[in-house]
């Protein structure tokens, strides 16, 4: 059976254990969730993992590349094994908005190697970016991670089921967390378009109703594959997002 996830922003405890319950109550397919690390707000992605664990069995916290230094012990894996928290995703990271946190040139592939050689019984899932570069160069970035011990992928959110495909065959014979997130108004268009290269398909419409269609039809897809998907509600209120997916 595949996996249905929420990404959620743990902001603050406060608000995480009302998201985190409404989810739990009301929307029963939801089965996993996982946290990016923003270094904005006081909570770790692996610390909004210990407070979902109340809710969820199945967490997945984001690890940033770029805050680990190659040479010293994981700084988390203290806190994996204590929570019995045992996979993870990790991402090359954003630069912080403080410059004054300290950073490394450490890059997803080492740190997929170093959490397989000193935490061998973590399940790693790497990313993968439609937008990033070209197909070409994307799959053999994938090849790269898969060499590293990656155990799947959580991918960017998808807006074009004809591209899902094109990745679906690039993937096939991986474990896949697909990406769908809800944008809507023109200032969400323009991030996506400017920052992460989206290209918008014909007749895309920044609007609920149009988001919540193609999240049905996204959810279509992965469940003919016995694929995994995640939901990203960002600046979309999550109760209505997801109870136009899920009735």
């Amino acid at each position: 059976m595949n996996k249905i996830a929420v990404e959620l922003v743990p902001r603050d405890e406060r608000s995480l254990i009302s998201e985190l319950s409404l989810i739990n109550s009301r929307f029963p397919l939801i089965k996993t969730i996982n946290f990016p690390d923003l270094l904005r707000f006081d909570l770790r992605s692996w610390e909004g993992c210990r407070i979902a664990q109340r809710y969820f069995q199945d967490v997945i916290p984001h690890i940033r590349a770029m805050d680990i230094k190659l040479s010293d012990e994981l700084p988390m894996q203290g806190f994996l094994i204590e929570h019995k928290i045992n996979q993870v995703l990790v991402v090359t990271g954003d630069l912080p908005q403080d410059m004054t946190k300290k950073i490394y040139p450490s890059t997803s592939i080492e740190v997929i190697k170093k959490f397989k050689r000193e935490m061998p019984g973590i399940k790693v899932y790497a990313a993968v970016d439609p937008y990033r570069k070209s197909v070409r160069e994307e799959l053999e970035y994938i090849r790269r991670k898969l060499e590293a011990g990656a155990d799947g992928f959580f991918t960017q959110p998808f807006f074009d089921l004809r591209l899902m495909e094109i990745y679906a065959e690039i993937l096939d014979g991986c474990e896949v967390f697909w990406g769908i997130s809800p944008v809507t108004g023109e200032k969400s268009v323009n991030y996506w378009e400017t920052k992460n290269n989206v290209v918008f398909p014909r007749g895309f419409e920044p609007t609920l109703k149009w988001n919540v269609n193609f999240a049905k039809q996204a959810l279509a897809l992965t469940e003919s594959r016995k694929d995994n998907i995640y939901f990203m509600p960002i600046r979309t209120g999550l109760e209505e997002y997801l109870r136009g997916i899920f009735g």
